[in-house]
């Protein structure tokens, strides 16, 4: 007897190749969500990594900030330093000219000629005195001139005054310069 199928097996063969495609798919479908899953772990551990990158380059930076920071503090100090150093300079080499001042004012100073009062604004001095007469002032005048380390005498002021005993003086005002001679050249 020959054997016939009457049952539907096209049916029956579309039913199991639809079953293996819905597998086939579900397969397809897992295998890609399982590569999708391994690619997002991937990117966010290289995203977790360059954070901590981030991370340690913000604490370098802060660390260099504060660097940068104690830096500008010791520029500071230093430049008050030098500073310091230059004023306390700039006094011990001026330390001498108020001793050779008096010095040359003393050997400058006339017989007949007083000093009542003395002040220096850099290197400027006002002098106002007595004096027994005009000539013992242009005398005084003359010294200074001739000095190395007094210049530039200039009579501001004089006028006939009283002192007691009503002998008439006359009280000046008078400014100089001081300069610091400049050494010679022993050459020359």
């Amino acid at each position: 007897m020959s054997k016939i199928n009457l049952l539907p097996w096209r049916e029956a063969r579309r039913k199991e190749l639809q079953n293996q495609f819905v597998i086939s798919v579900a397969f397809v479908a897992l295998v890609a969500a399982g590569i999708w899953g391994l690619v997002h772990f991937y990117y966010l551990q290289l995203i977790e990594v360059q954070d901590r990158r981030i991370a340690y380059v913000d604490e370098q930076i802060e660390v260099v900030d504060k660097k940068i920071e104690e830096i500008k503090e010791l520029e500071r100090e230093k430049d008050r330093l030098l500073a310091r150093m230059r004023a306390i300079e700039q006094l011990q080499g001026n330390r001498p000219l108020i001793v050779r001042l008096f010095d040359e004012m003393v050997t400058s100073l006339p017989e007949g000629v007083t000093v009542k009062d003395i002040q220096q604004k850099g290197t400027t001095i006002t002098i106002n005195g007595l004096a027994q007469s005009n000539a013992r002032v242009s005398s005084f005048m003359r010294q200074l001139e001739s000095s190395e380390w007094l210049t530039n005498p200039n009579l501001k002021v004089i006028k006939e005054a009283n002192v007691a005993g009503n002998k008439p003086v006359n009280s000046f005002t008078m400014t100089f310069s001081q300069v610091i001679p400049q050494a010679k050249d022993e050459d020359a």
